[in-house]
């Protein structure tokens, strides 16, 4: 009886490996890593947000519209969590790819919007923010190029017979990937160029009397 049960676990062991099953785990083990680096780095876009908008507002209080904008996107990336169970749900990628999409254009605008401010472009803290910004629209960029790959990977996996078999046994469902929706604006990284000569506004912002 005791062979009887060992001769059917290998057997079944044979089965799913043969079906796959030991690459499933691998694959979805490689797109949650995947994800996990994508929302990490958008978290440390993020975190730029405040002290970015705290420093512009000090050289260009006027640009209210402009700090609102980014504010309140920032806030409504804070309101989406896209965690590795929510990867099959198309409507909250969407949800999360979209709200990151318009913080990069409120972003966009603000350093456009910093051009304008000599004084600003000058400051140090402001520069190492950009630096910093920069340095992270990068980073997601790698980011979300790593998870595209690992997700086509283990959808064209799911997919193939015979693995949809195993797919459906275990439930292991296609998980969403980013969409052409933002993604101009998701992938480009604010232009930052200390070098460039800034334009010059048409009312300036008056200076503090000595």
């Amino acid at each position: 009886m005791h062979l009887q049960r060992i001769a059917l676990l290998l057997i079944a062991a044979f089965v799913l490996s043969g079906c796959g099953y030991n690459a499933f785990q691998s694959k979805d083990e490689a797109v949650k890593a995947a994800w996990s680096e994508v929302v990490n780095q958008y978290q440390r876009r993020a975190d730029l947000v405040p002290n970015l908008v705290n420093t512009v507002k000090g050289y260009a209080e006027h640009e209210q519209s402009t700090l609102e904008a980014v504010t309140n996107a920032r806030a409504s990336v804070g309101k989406i969590t896209l965690t590795t169970d929510d990867l099959s749900d198309e409507a909250k990628m969407k949800a999360f790819q979209q709200a990151q999409g318009e913080l990069s254009s409120a972003l966009s605008r603000l350093m456009a919007v910093s051009e304008n401010y000599p004084n600003l472009k000058a400051d140090g803290l402001f520069q190492n923010l950009q630096a910093q910004l920069e340095g992270t629209e990068n980073r997601i960029a790698v980011a979300r190029n790593r998870y595209i790959t690992a997700i086509q990977d283990y959808n064209t996996f799911a997919r193939s017979f015979p693995q949809n078999l195993t797919a459906m046994m275990f439930g292991y469902k296609p998980k969403a990937n980013f969409t052409v929706d933002n993604e101009k604006a998701i992938s480009t990284a604010p232009t930052v160029d200390f070098n460039k000569p800034a334009a010059q506004p048409a009312q300036p912002p008056a200076q503090p009397a000595h």
